[in-house]
């Protein structure tokens, strides 16, 4: 038996990120009460986004130009890469604004479970940017799980054939504003390890 077109639309909705089957009629029924005015606005978004957003040849970032606009800026620190796991670590980076240097978006993190290897993430890319351009560090800004930190030691180790290239990774353990009784062992025990003199 054929799916009718609007249990088409609530599975379709359901397979987005972070909903289910009861938000996805939720929203499905939000577009279609109102068409005109709900529907149809989505439609040429959707439609404007799928023709003009592209991904950027250099860094992974989507935008409406190639290379994008991070890769294009001069004014950029052109030496300096900083790995992140997802294009929405990027914008997050970018958000804050103390960052001033490239990217390099992998794609994910290696993962045995969802079958994600090496091959998968760009990491051939990422060497040949590195090759090509005057690069002097790589920072690492991957997740704390224990894929992000996998795919750190996997990428530390396939960089050490540039022997000039400082590899870094983001600072771990306690937050700012935290306080110690309530962190979790692992969070407290990298803090521990990580710590710093202070003068």
């Amino acid at each position: 038996m054929e799916q009718s077109p609007i249990d088409k639309l609530i599975n379709d909705i359901s397979k987005l990120p972070g909903l289910g089957r009861r938000s996805a009629q939720r929203i499905a029924l939000f577009l279609l009460k109102n068409k005109d005015k709900n529907l149809l606005p989505l439609i040429d978004s959707l439609n404007f986004s799928y023709k003009k957003i592209i991904e950027c040849r250099e860094c992974g970032n989507i935008d409406m130009q190639n290379p994008c606009n991070i890769c294009s800026q001069n004014s950029r620190d052109n030496s300096t890469i900083c790995i992140v796991e997802d294009i929405s670590d990027l914008w997050t980076f970018e958000k804050v604004g103390f960052y001033r240097g490239l990217y390099h978006v992998l794609g994910g993190s290696l993962s045995a479970i969802q079958g994600i290897g090496t091959d998968d993430l760009k990491l051939k890319n990422l060497l040949k940017r590195i090759e090509a351009r005057n690069i002097k560090e790589i920072i690492l800004a991957l997740s704390t799980t224990m894929e992000g930190q996998t795919t750190s030691f996997v990428i530390a180790d396939k960089l050490e054939i540039f022997k000039d290239l400082n590899i870094t990774r983001l600072a771990q353990g306690i937050p700012m504003g935290g306080e110690v009784h309530y962190l979790d062992e692992n969070t407290l025990n990298t803090a521990f390890q990580s710590r710093k003199k202070i003068t």
